[in-house]
């Protein structure tokens, strides 16, 4: 079993979302400005974020974004957080390696290639410069489109030879071990009763040894499990991070970062791996 560079002392850590996008499917544009997204940026760390994650492009479909527009959109926000925090670790949700160097020259030290290595390059860029690289599964879905009529013989199968795949080829370019990620990456190019599963055998996700991020936050399988719009999903995606959190995951992308940090703090003191903070009832 590998373990993660990105763990905070023992226990998962939280990937803060910041989109400097004026589409975000969540937020709607609440961070598109540099100092919005700042303000967020310095929110979510004294919320207990160690990771911030900054994308410049919505995952779904919209508007076309040229990677010259993305630069400009993601890398001067890299460049200021890492000089205002440099012990946080900055990741760049970015699936173009024209987009990765500059973004880890600017402070990035993470990739988050969602679309599962769609652009080969971008673990050559990782490997290069011998930064972390999140290992995604879509099933062959090209970036930011929609799944249609998507099937699998056996889901978890699919998660785990398509992204320990991924996760060998970057160790094999440079990528430390300790700072791959692999992620199951729930709706993209799967439907909702392949969300659960996957859920459902996360720990079989896990015992691969590879640390495991989830991307739970809020998706459209939350959504369509319990009939909830976006605003109302918090109650769903905190019970799915519980569950995954008691199954060893390594670290959760998160909109709302405070809960996710509290659900991930309580389930591991209810295991017994971390004590309480304040503890005077009956003591005195």
């Amino acid at each position: 079993m590998i373990t993660s560079a990105f763990t905070h002392n023992g226990r998962a850590a939280v990937m803060a979302i910041i989109n400097r996008t004026p589409d975000s499917f969540y937020d709607q544009g609440a961070t598109e400005s540099f100092d919005l997204a700042l303000a967020r940026a310095t929110q979510v760390i004294d919320d207990g974020a160690t990771i911030i994650d900054i994308g410049g492009v919505k995952a779904g479909p919209g508007e076309y974004v040229s990677a010259e527009e993305e630069i400009e959109r993601v890398v001067p926000l890299i460049h200021t957080i890492s000089h205002t925090f440099p012990h946080i670790t900055i990741s760049v949700d970015t699936w173009r390696a024209e987009v990765a160097a500059p973004a880890i020259e600017a402070g990035a030290t993470l990739i988050n290639d969602t679309w599962a290595g769609h652009d080969p390059e971008l673990a050559e860029v990782a490997g290069h410069y011998h930064v972390g690289y999140v290992c995604s599964h879509t099933g062959g879905v090209q970036p930011r489109t929609r799944p249609y009529r998507v099937r699998f013989d056996d889901i978890t199968v699919a998660v785990i030879d398509e992204t320990t795949r991924q996760a060998e080829r970057a160790v094999g370019l440079g990528v430390p071990e300790n700072k791959i990620l692999i992620d199951p990456t729930h709706d993209f190019g799967k439907n909702t009763h392949h969300g659960l599963e996957l859920l459902r055998h996360i720990d079989t996700i896990v015992n691969t040894g590879w640390p495991v991020l989830m991307a739970l936050s809020n998706k459209d399988f939350i959504g369509e499990t319990l009939n909830r719009p976006i605003k109302e999903r918090l109650p769903g995606t905190l019970a799915a991070t519980c569950w995954a959190a008691s199954k060893g995951v390594a670290a959760f992308r998160a909109h709302e970062v405070k809960e996710t940090a509290d659900v991930i703090y309580m389930t591991a003191a209810i295991a017994g791996h971390t004590p309480p903070k304040n503890v005077t009832r009956g003591l005195a």
